[in-house]
């Protein structure tokens, strides 16, 4: 019942950064699900691209703070791989949705905090724990992470601190699958001008030319220039690679 073809899971794939690893996945012959949690539409759109593309694609609900509807979420996945793609498995599970929460330490609420680990770390852990028995042996593992945990913002203590401990997490689980072929790796965007944080950097010119001028390459970063590093990760040509941190930052404050 397997598919030769692989299949990638993106979570948070409808707009942003998960949008654009979806279809740079997509560019390198990989099929993809995508996860959203609320805007099912732009969602389907994506997944209208990556199947005119040439390549299959489906779409599923999923809420990565709520470990509770993980049941759920593996069952209706299962019957979708079967569905869809003709498998019992996946290959390359991609964990980018995440929200933001940029508050000093003095003022960050117990709830905000709260929040922000059950999506950037609990969330991202139990997900991915009970993904490993869907997932095939010499497939890959992506944790999406944040410059921030190397240089640090004002108001990005709770977020950074949720991102550093999915860096750990992602070290043990490269030396805990790699019997199995299992690759993981964090790819640590720096500051990229999207709607995330209310799209400040992108709508903002003040805060677009203070990022631009601590920049090696002079600018501020685009979603485009997220998915393609992702997209290689999921390839034979990043076998070798694993239980590394890939910034993906323009060479902010170096």
């Amino acid at each position: 019942m397997e598919n030769k073809n692989k299949i990638a899971l993106v979570t948070g794939a409808g707009r942003g950064l998960g949008k654009n690893m979806a279809l740079r996945i997509a560019e390198k012959g990989i099929d993809v699900i995508i996860t959203y949690k609320s805007s099912e539409q732009q969602a389907q759109e994506v997944a209208a691209e990556i199947r005119q593309a040439g390549r299959k694609a489906a779409v599923l609900q999923l809420d990565v703070a709520d470990v509770k509807s993980f049941d759920r979420f593996f069952g209706e996945l299962k019957t979708i791989l079967a569905k869809e793609f003709g498998a019992e498995r996946f290959d390359y599970l991609i964990n980018n949705g995440g929200i933001s929460g940029n508050t000093p330490i003095g003022k960050v609420p117990e709830e905000l905090f709260d929040n922000l680990m059950n999506v950037h770390f609990k969330g991202v852990y139990f997900l991915t724990q009970q993904a490993l028995d869907h997932i095939n042996d010499g497939g890959g593992i992506i944790n999406v992470s944040t410059g921030l945990t190397r240089f640090g913002y004002i108001g990005s203590s709770a977020y950074a601190s949720m991102k550093g401990a999915v860096e750990v997490f992602t070290k043990y689980l490269a030396k805990e699958l790699g019997p199995r072929g299992i690759k993981a790796n964090v790819i640590a965007p720096g500051a990229i001008a999207t709607d995330f944080s209310g799209g400040v950097l992108r709508d903002n010119p003040e805060v677009n030319k203070h990022v631009s001028s601590v920049t090696a390459l002079g600018r501020a970063g685009q979603a485009e220039d997220i998915g393609g590093v992702v997209a290689f990760l999921c390839t034979e040509d990043a076998r070798w690679v694993t239980g590394q941190r890939i910034e993906a930052s323009g060479g902010m404050y170096l």
